[in-house]
């Protein structure tokens, strides 16, 4: 079992930047692969972003490439989602999340990830 708590939202101005971590504590970090989904109010979750255990594959969602990049340090037992050019539609609850095994696709599925942080909410002001 794995324990994640994020951290590092808040209220920013379209077009800055923010940095969400999300830090581990239980089983070894090392061995789950990692998922950032947000919530807008009134929407279901989604998908944003995922990595590998070692960090050398990512995945985001079409909304977010270019503009977000996540990453790891298991050193740290720590995801981080750096989001840069930040748009009112950012605006979410944030989310990190921990997958043991699947595929590509079960990455961008909500459903596949055994465990959730708590959330940091994001909001940016246009």
């Amino acid at each position: 079992q794995v324990q994640l708590v994020e951290s590092g939202g808040g209220l920013v101005q379209a077009g800055g930047s923010l940095r969400l971590s999300c830090a581990a504590s239980g089983r070894t970090f090392s061995s789950y692969r990692m998922g950032w989904f947000r919530q807008a109010p009134g929407k279901e979750r989604e998908f944003v972003a995922a990595i590998s255990r070692t960090g050398g594959s990512t995945y985001y969602a079409d909304s977010v490439k270019d503009r977000f990049t996540i990453s790891r340090d298991n050193a740290k037992n720590t995801v981080y989602l750096q989001m840069n050019s930040l748009k009112p539609v950012d605006t979410a609850v944030y989310y990190c999340a921990a997958q043991e095994t699947g595929t590509w696709y079960s990455l961008k599925q909500a459903y596949e990830y055994s465990y959730w942080g708590q959330g940091t909410q994001v909001t940016v002001s246009s």
